[in-house]
């Protein structure tokens, strides 16, 4: 896709996350905002994948893992916009024995879901068997990941990091959302991380950076990742980016981290999107 293509479905990406929270007065609209650029590049540009027939064990296709599944009104959005299933399915989020549940889960048997996530630090763990899984299956395809950055406070991120890096798991790529928030406030009054990029090198991975709202840069950097796997080690992405991002009174604050606009909120919000693919 071209570059304003990828801009376009961002933007309605954002849209639909606004007004999926909305509509049922809950869900996690900021982390969900700051990650809509890369989800669509990731599922526009990057992925080898097949949306008209999804398989769970996904077969010479690139896989993706939420690790920090509270986001899910991003991924839900781009799953639909890309073809998993109809854009009107995107209202029933969060109601009652909808398949589209708060968290990602399995037993709802959406398309485009292979792990229920959302139990924060296990989703590196069950991206790395999978992309074991491909090695013993000599299936050339890649696993990408997701996590927050809050979510590196959990345990078991470095244990899982200690043993990608030790079995040189290296068709992986894992991507932080370094947003510097997380639900209890700044992170670096919560618990900091200190220098995150010499933490994953001194696990053994290689390390990249990119600034996850310029969608030149996010593919670039991706392409980048791609040409470094299959050299021993598993590869990580810090990507900067901004809690709320596209609505100027979300950005800034933690306080949107979990919390659903009003409907003035909403109409304020939405009046700083443009609409590219039609609302669902």
């Amino acid at each position: 896709m071209e570059i304003q293509q990828i801009q376009d479905v961002a933007s309605q990406v954002r849209r639909d996350i606004l007004r999926m929270v909305a509509n049922v007065n809950s869900g996690h609209p900021g982390g969900s905002l700051g990650c809509a650029d890369f989800l669509s590049v990731l599922y526009f540009e990057i992925m080898k994948h097949n949306p008209s027939h999804f398989t769970m064990d996904g077969k010479e296709e690139d896989l993706f893992f939420l690790s920090n599944g509270h986001i899910s009104p991003v991924w839900y959005s781009v799953l639909a916009r890309s073809g998993y299933f109809p854009t009107a399915e995107l209202g029933t989020f969060r109601v009652l024995s909808s398949r589209l549940q708060g968290h990602p889960a399995t037993d709802k048997k959406l398309p485009g879901i292979r792990m229920a996530s959302g139990s924060l630090g296990q989703g590196l763990s069950c991206a790395i068997g999978a992309a074991q899984v491909k090695k013993l299956n000599q299936d050339p395809q890649l696993v990408f990941t997701l996590h927050g950055d809050g979510e590196l406070q959990e345990g078991q991120i470095w244990e899982a990091a200690m043993y990608a890096s030790a079995n040189k798991v290296d068709n992986l790529i894992a991507t932080i959302d370094y947003n510097g928030r997380q639900i209890d406030g700044d992170l670096d009054e919560v618990l900091s991380l200190g220098n995150l990029a010499q933490k994953w090198q001194a696990f053994g991975w290689e390390v990249l950076e990119m600034d996850g709202h310029h969608v030149p840069e996010i593919i670039q950097t991706l392409n980048q990742a791609k040409k470094m796997t299959g050299n021993g080690k598993p590869i990580v992405i810090i990507m900067k980016t901004e809690m709320g991002k596209g609505v100027d009174f979300m950005m800034g604050s933690h306080k949107w981290h979990g919390v659903a606009p009003n409907p003035e909120q909403l109409a304020n919000a939405l009046g700083q999107l443009k609409e590219t693919l039609g609302d669902y």
